[in-house]
């Protein structure tokens, strides 16, 4: 069992980042968070017909990556059968010119996961996965939006990816060019990326005009820093 009060990932073969090691971050909240900022992770996994790599939307739980799915979804059953899994996530944060293409680079933050699926059943446990899942959208939409019924649960298959081995790499700065290239008479710099949420645009099918809640207000402007 993992334990809770750990604060980095041990390296191991698998998650030991090789190439410019020096970018690579073991630490277990810095992990965590970058998981939590991405709105989709990738699941990879080897079934019968070959590995394959599948975008899904994601949550954290503490130390488990929450997917949900169709109870009719061959990836959710794969993934419910304890199937070694592998999650991935990256963001781009900026667009890195050298004064040469070779330098040419990105700054970015991402992280990579392995663990097993496990399906969850206790009533308790999905409807806690069910809230992380909204409020990973929006948080506080749990509270204001019409829940899950029975049958909507029913046809949903939850899972849980314990974060058994994990590791991230940033890259942060500008170029870093060869010392002859720097006489160059070319433009080197970054293009900084920024996600933004834009204001909401309301359902034209609304019966009656309702206004946009303050939580949903709040965590835009928070996200948008």
């Amino acid at each position: 069992m993992t334990n809770p009060n750990k604060t980095s990932y041990e390296r191991t073969e698998r998650n030991t980042v090789r190439r410019v090691p020096k970018r690579a971050d073991y630490d277990v909240d810095t992990v965590h968070r970058i998981f939590d900022q991405a709105w989709f992770c990738h699941v990879g996994f080897v079934s019968e017909t070959g590995p394959t790599i599948i975008p899904m939307f994601h949550t954290r739980l503490d130390d488990r990556i929450i997917l949900h799915g169709a109870t009719t979804s061959r990836l959710m059953m794969l993934i419910a059968s304890g199937t070694p899994i592998c999650l991935s996530v990256a963001m781009v944060d900026g667009l890195v010119l050298a004064r040469s293409v070779f330098h040419h680079s990105l700054n970015y933050r991402s992280a990579v996961v392995f663990g097993y699926g496990e399906v969850i059943t206790e009533p308790e446990s999905r409807t806690r996965a069910f809230q992380a899942i909204a409020d990973k959208v929006i948080p506080g939409r749990w509270n204001e939006a019409r829940q899950p019924n029975e049958q909507e649960s029913k046809a949903t298959l939850l899972c849980s990816v314990r974060i058994e081995s994990a590791s991230a790499k940033i890259r942060t700065g500008g170029p870093i060019d060869d010392k002859d290239d720097y006489h160059l008479d070319v433009w080197a710099g970054v293009v900084p990326l920024q996600e933004l949420m834009l204001p909401p645009v309301s359902d034209p099918l609304s019966p009656r005009e309702i206004s946009v809640p303050k939580y949903i207000d709040d965590f835009r402007r928070n996200r948008n820093g």
